[in-house]
C-alpha cells in the first residue's frame, strides 16, 4: 500500500475541535516521522505517549517567546502534515503529505464590525434562528481581553459557533481609542452592555462576561457597579483593580500597587513578577479590592496554579471565602495544575514567556506543556456550560 494520511474531519475543522490523524499504508514496525511545520512528534519531539492532538498543542515558535494568535478569524490556519521515512534530522524522503484547514467560523456565523457610540468591537452572530438552536434569541457574552490593547477575536468567534452572540470588545490601542490611557471609565463598558441588551438576537435580561487577566478584573468591576450582568467567567484574573485607575461616575478606584523589590530576575532578559502585586487581602481598607459582595452575578473563577503574572488561585480562593462570609454562594472555582497565565481555547500552544506591563520586559508566565493542554480541553466546555446554564435560565 502507498502511505497516506487520513484525517477526520477530512479537509476542514473548527480550531477548538479535535482532529483525528492516522497514517495508513505503513509496514510492520516501520519507522517514520510525522511532522507539522517544524515540530517532530516522535522521540526528540515535545511529548511522549499517546497524544492525539499533540502535533498541534506542542507546536513551538520559530522565534523565541512568540505566541500563536489569529488576527484574521475570517481565514483558517492551513495545516501541512508530512510523513517522512525514518527518524532524525535532516528527515528522510517524504512518504505522504496532506493539507487541512483549522477554521474559526462555522458556516453561517456572521462577523459584524461595531462602532456604536464610543465602543469599538466585533460582533459574532451564530448561524440560523430557532430552526437550528433551541435558545433563540441567543445568550449574549462580552469578551474582554487583557491589558495588551487592540482587538482579539479568536475566543469570541469560537463561542459564536456554539450558539452565543459574542462581542469582542476593544478598550484601548484600537482605532480612535486612546493608545496609552491614563485611566479607564466604566461607562465605556456600560455602553457595551446596553448595546448587547438592545440587540434583537440577544436574549435578556442580562449578559455574560468572559474576562481574561485585566479583562477579568474589569468584568468583576462591571458586576459590582453595573446592572444586567448575569454571569462572569474570570480567566486568571485578580479581584482587585490593576494597572490603571478605573473611574465610574464620581468614584475612582486606584490600581493595586506593585512592589518592585519582589520582582525576581531569572536572567538578564527574563523576570518573574509572580510576587510583585501587593496582597489586597492583607491591607485593611485597600481601595483597589472589589466589593464583590455587591455583585449579584454568578461567578466562575478559572485559575492556573502555575500563573506567574498574578496569584490568580489565591485571589479566587480568598474572594470566595469573603463571599461565603457574606452569606453568598454565587461562585465556583476551576483550578488547574501546571497551567499558565494565558488560558486560551483548546489546542493553542503553550505561551510560557511573554511581555509584562512593568516595565515592558519579558517575564515568566508559567505553565507545563501537557498539563496546560489538558486544562484547555477541560475548561472550554465548562465555560460554555456555565453560560448556557445561567444565561438561558432567565
Amino acid at each position: 500500500m502507498v502511505p497516506s494520511v487520513r484525517l477526520s474531519p477530512a479537509t476542514r475543522s473548527l480550531f477548538d475541535e479535535p482532529l483525528a490523524i492516522a497514517v495508513q499504508g505503513l509496514g510492520p514496525r516501520q519507522q517514520v516521522t510525522l511532522r507539522t511545520a517544524r515540530c517532530p512528534a516522535l522521540p526528540g519531539g515535545s511529548f511522549s505517549g499517546l497524544e492525539p492532538m499533540g502535533l498541534l498543542w506542542a507546536l513551538q515558535p520559530q522565534k523565541p517567546f512568540r505566541r500563536l494568535v489569529k488576527r484574521d478569524v475570517q481565514t483558517p490556519f492551513l495545516l501541512q502534515l508530512e510523513v517522512f521515512e525514518g527518524h532524525g534530522e535532516p528527515p528522510g524522503r517524504i512518504l505522504a503529505q496532506v493539507q487541512h484547514e483549522r477554521a474559526f467560523l462555522r458556516d453561517g456565523v456572521r462577523r459584524v464590525p461595531v462602532r456604536e457610540g464610543r465602543i469599538w468591537a466585533m460582533l459574532f452572530l451564530p448561524p440560523g434562528e430557532y430552526q437550528l438552536w433551541p435558545s433563540y434569541p441567543f445568550p449574549g457574552i462580552i469578551d474582554i481581553h487583557g491589558y495588551t490593547g487592540g482587538l482579539f477575536e479568536h475566543r469570541a468567534s469560537l463561542l459564536a459557533n456554539h450558539g452565543f452572540v459574542t462581542l469582542a470588545l476593544a478598550y484601548f490601542t484600537y482605532e480612535d481609542l486612546p493608545q496609552e490611557p491614563t485611566e479607564l471609565h466604566l461607562e465605556y463598558f456600560e455602553e457595551a452592555v446596553n448595546y448587547m441588551l438592545q440587540h434583537p438576537q440577544v436574549k435578556g435580561p442580562g449578559v455574560g462576561l468572559l474576562g481574561y487577566s485585566k479583562g477579568a478584573d474589569l468584568s468583576l468591576s462591571m458586576a459590582t457597579f453595573l446592572k444586567n450582568i448575569t454571569a462572569i467567567a474570570s480567566l486568571n484574573g485578580p479581584v482587585a483593580n490593576t494597572v490603571i485607575p478605573l473611574c465610574y461616575k464620581d468614584k475612582t478606584i486606584p490600581p493595586l500597587p506593585i512592589d518592585e523589590q519582589q520582582v525576581k530576575v531569572i536572567d538578564s532578559n527574563i523576570l518573574d513578577f509572580s510576587k510583585a502585586f501587593t496582597d489586597p487581602f492583607q491591607a485593611p481598607g485597600n481601595q483597589s479590592l472589589m466589593p464583590l459582595g455587591k455583585a449579584e452575578a454568578q461567578l466562575l473563577f478559572i485559575v492556573g496554579q502555575d500563573d506567574h503574572v498574578i496569584k490568580s488561585e489565591y485571589h479566587a480562593t480568598e474572594a470566595c471565602k469573603y463571599l461565603r462570609a457574606q452569606g453568598k454562594e454565587n461562585f465556583q472555582i476551576l483550578s488547574y495544575p501546571g497551567t499558565v497565565h494565558c488560558i486560551d481555547p483548546p489546542f493553542f500552544p503553550l505561551y510560557p514567556i511573554g511581555k509584562h506591563l512593568f516595565p515592558h520586559k519579558w517575564a515568566i508566565w508559567g505553565g507545563e506543556l501537557g498539563a496546560y493542554s489538558k486544562a484547555q480541553v477541560h475548561a472550554w466546555p465548562q465555560i460554555q456550560d456555565f453560560f448556557n446554564k445561567y444565561l438561558n435560565d432567565n
